[in-house]
């Protein structure tokens, strides 16, 4: 942890000084181009963070296309735009992995299939990990909201067995 202090430190200066040099500009024109300066370096952190977490899950070459996206549409949009697309991106692809987990979960050949096309155990792991919340959101909009209202039998959802069950079936 400690190699990466120097790192988190000289980015903090980085902004310190922007922000300082906006602060005691003489004229508003310097001190807009200071903070568009500031902002820029916090688009360029975003994306490095962006392509550091989805290289660490494993997705090589996804992370490379995902800095590139990211930063198109930062160019266009702006930062908020860019959070949006990180947002909408995850969820998509959470919701797609929950689903198939679920379905995994209960029976499906397909999910089965689905899984074992994909995956190994640690890039599953990876995975399961990440879109853990995503996992009780689906069960609740999928199972227990219709229970309530159909009154029909409610399939428990125990995530630790499906991470079992997928380390015997993955490794």
């Amino acid at each position: 942890m400690s190699e990466y202090r120097s790192l988190a430190l000289t980015v903090i200066t980085i902004f310190a000084i922007t922000l300082l040099a906006a602060y005691f500009s003489p004229s508003f024109a310097e001190q807009k181009n200071y903070l568009e300066l500031f902002i820029l370096f916090g688009s360029l952190l975003f994306i490095f963070a962006v392509v550091v977490i989805f290289a660490t899950l494993g997705f090589h070459s996804f992370a490379l296309f995902l800095s590139l996206f990211l930063a198109a549409v930062i160019a266009i949009y702006g930062v908020l735009g860019a959070l949006l697309i990180t947002a909408v991106t995850y969820f998509l692809w959470g919701s797609i992995f929950a689903m198939e987990l679920l379905l995994f979960y209960n029976g499906s050949e397909s999910a089965k299939a689905w899984f074992v096309s994909r995956y190994d155990f640690k890039t599953f792991k990876m995975e399961y990990i990440a879109f853990y919340p995503l996992m009780g959101m689906l069960y609740i909009l999928l199972e227990f909201i219709p229970y309530l209202f159909s009154k029909e039998k409610l399939l428990k959802f125990t995530p630790s067995k499906v991470l079992k069950e997928m380390e015997m079936l993955l490794e």
